[in-house]
């Protein structure tokens, strides 16, 4: 509970920074006439709606087992995580679509200073965004907080276009403004698709990463009763690992003491590997070639 505490609080922090940013730039993009600007203040608002969508993902999935879930709730975070890149991918192709219109309707206007001001105010504050969000995302293990974190950096990236492309403009290459739009614009695409694929990865009982294998089969082989290791499964459950081992063990033991064993293995692992969740051991026999 503790973690779905902090994610709530990150959350609701960068929700109340967007809402204030995004009339910032809004206004500014109304008043100082900037197309990059405008598009920019769209792209913070959806950020807010991301927010969201990340704290029903972090409610749902900190629940505890029930009788229709009972391996838990994990696996709605990468779910969420999903629908964020979605929505970033469409918030990148809407950017680029009204930077575009306006490039082939040809009526390009220099932007006031005030849309400079909200740039600069803009790459600052979502920059800091990004690296809050994302240092509460890793901390709690929390996939769909770091593609917030990342929707946050995709804004930032984009305000610098935005700032770029605008200070083109008002220096005499009109045109730099709505052109900044759409190369922004298909770096938050890019981020989406990314962000699409880690959230498919943590759907589909990807394996845990070597480092976790090799540590999980020190583990085993540290209790002195374990033969050997006849197969080890493990796989990803939303933010959480799931393990499956079978050990090898004298043929000539109790049943009881084979039961020790395996619960020596079971506890080791799961006290010393805070991402395993729940570890299944089976104990089979030794086999002597003599």
């Amino acid at each position: 509970m503790e973690e779905y505490r902090l994610g709530v609080k990150a959350s609701w922090i960068t929700i109340l920074a967007n809402v204030i940013l995004s009339a910032i730039k809004i206004a500014a993009g109304i008043i100082g006439k900037s197309s990059a600007m405008l598009a920019d203040g769209v792209h913070t608002l959806s950020d807010v709606l991301t927010t969201f969508v990340v704290l029903m993902g972090l409610k749902i999935s900190s629940k505890e087992a029930d009788e229709k879930h009972p391996y838990g709730h994990e696996k709605y975070e990468p779910v969420f995580a999903k629908l964020l890149s979605i929505l970033l991918g469409i918030t990148g192709l809407y950017i680029g679509y009204e930077g575009i219109k306006v490039l082939r309707s040809g009526n390009i206007q220099v932007p006031g200073r005030i849309a400079l001001i909200a740039a600069i105010i803009s790459i600052v504050t979502k920059e800091v965004m990004y690296r809050y969000t994302i240092k509460v995302g890793r901390k709690i293990k929390s996939l769909s907080m770091e593609a917030d974190a990342w929707h946050h950096r995709s804004d930032a990236l984009s305000s610098v276009g935005t700032f770029v492309g605008i200070l083109g403009a008002r220096l005499g290459l009109k045109i730099l403004d709505p052109i900044a739009a759409i190369i922004v614009s298909v770096f938050i695409i890019k981020v989406g698709i990314d962000l699409y694929v880690k959230s498919v990865r943590g759907l589909v009982d990807e394996a845990a990463d070597n480092e976790t294998i090799s540590k999980i089969e020190e583990l085993t082989y540290s209790i002195e009763d374990v033969k050997g290791i006849k197969d080890l499964k493990t796989r990803i459950f939303g933010n959480k690992i799931y393990v499956d081992i079978d050990i090898l063990v004298k043929g000539d033991i109790t049943v009881t003491e084979g039961h020790d064993i395996a619960e020596k293995v079971h506890d080791l692992i799961e006290k010393n590997i805070e991402d395993v969740k729940h570890c299944m051991v089976h104990v089979e026999p030794e086999v002597n070639d003599e």
